[in-house]
């Protein structure tokens, strides 16, 4: 019997990526979503998307979703104790383990494992490690599609906003940017793919820079089955 684990869930690349390499392993399977939102804001934090899109994702990949609220500008205590509160209702149903979607930085792989060891949870790195940019090509060749929904306009042109993530973007990134976003650069949410049982659709709304970073709002059209 394959063991029942939760993936802590950004609606973005990485973590379709680690969800994906979940889905195909014989020994793991997904129970569950995980994802911080910004409460008052009703949307995905630093992501930017709304939750009514997140909530539509979760439904067409076809996995339970929780949603911890967490209140603007959150001390990373009230992060912490809000997501171990989640983690521990998790594993009071049997669930021991959590999925992340982080690539190399070593520091936050550490503050993970040291969160998870604090209440007897193990953290799992399906991606951990890999190439990013074979990562990201890989992605987009396996049928992913997503858009580029918040740039830190300090490593990457505000142009990037709203825009797809494919191979044009790719050779478009500068060279010092991350392809896969690792360092900050851009997050991302994804709306197709192999993870998905039924079609999804957006659109491209405004774009408008606050507290230091760019974000394009994505707005939900009515889903469509496969």
């Amino acid at each position: 019997m394959k063991e029942r684990v939760l993936v802590c869930w950004s609606g973005g690349k990485d973590s379709s990526l680690a969800l994906r390499e979940i889905m195909a392993s014989d020994r793991y399977e997904a129970a569950a979503l995980l994802t911080t939102v910004t409460s008052g804001y009703d949307r995905i934090s630093m992501h930017g998307v709304r939750c009514s899109l997140l909530v539509e994702q979760a439904a067409a990949i076809g996995l339970p979703l929780r949603q911890v609220a967490i209140p603007p500008a959150a001390s990373n205590e009230i992060y912490e104790a809000s997501m171990k509160a989640a983690f521990l209702d998790y594993k009071r149903e049997g669930i021991t383990s959590v999925v992340f979607g982080d690539l190399f930085l070593e520091d936050i792989r550490k503050y993970r494992d040291r969160m998870m060891a604090e209440i007897g949870m193990t953290a799992l790195y399906p991606v951990w490690g890999k190439n990013t940019a074979q990562l990201a090509r890989d992605f987009i060749g396996l049928g992913f599609q997503a858009v580029l929904v918040c740039i830190d306009p300090k490593q990457v042109a505000e142009k990037f906003a709203g825009r797809f993530f494919d191979d044009a973007l790719l050779a478009d990134l500068p060279p010092t940017a991350d392809p896969c976003g690792e360092n900050g650069e851009f997050h991302t949410f994804v709306f197709a793919g192999p993870i998905f049982k039924r079609l999804m659709k957006v659109e491209k709304g405004e774009v408008v820079t606050r507290s230091s970073f760019c974000f394009c709002d994505l707005l939900p059209i009515a889903a469509e089955p496969t």
